[in-house]
């Protein structure tokens, strides 16, 4: 059964740091990408990064570009989001997803206070 749990969501505030845990379970590792989408209320959800286990390129959406990190621990099946200089605009759900986005996590939520 393909699995994925987020954790390391929080409350900070505007400048600060968090970082994201996927960790994944069920499936090959590096057979599909790895994404982490978003969710604020009222709004549609949107992409915020993905990367390609198996050579590790990645992609970003432009609002996160040189904020944000994805990387991953292959050892541990395990994605990570680091995000920096975080703003209130970041408020949302952030799920990771894979298997071409037929699973998802539950989401763990971030909030960034001004």
């Amino acid at each position: 059964e393909v699995q994925l749990v987020e954790s390391g969501g929080g409350l900070v505030q505007a400048g600060g740091s968090l970082r994201l845990s996927c960790a994944a379970s069920g499936f090959t590792f590096d057979r599909y990408p790895i994404g982490w989408f978003r969710q604020a209320p009222g709004k549609k959800r949107e992409g915020v990064s993905c990367i390609n286990i198996s050579d590790g390129r990645s992609d970003y959406a432009d609002s996160v570009k040189g904020r944000f990190t994805i990387s991953t621990d292959n050892a541990k099946n395990t994605v990570y989001l680091q995000m920096n200089s975080l703003k209130p605009d970041d408020t949302a759900i952030y799920y990771c997803a894979t298997g071409q986005y037929a699973y998802w996590g539950q989401g763990t939520q971030v909030t960034v206070s001004s």
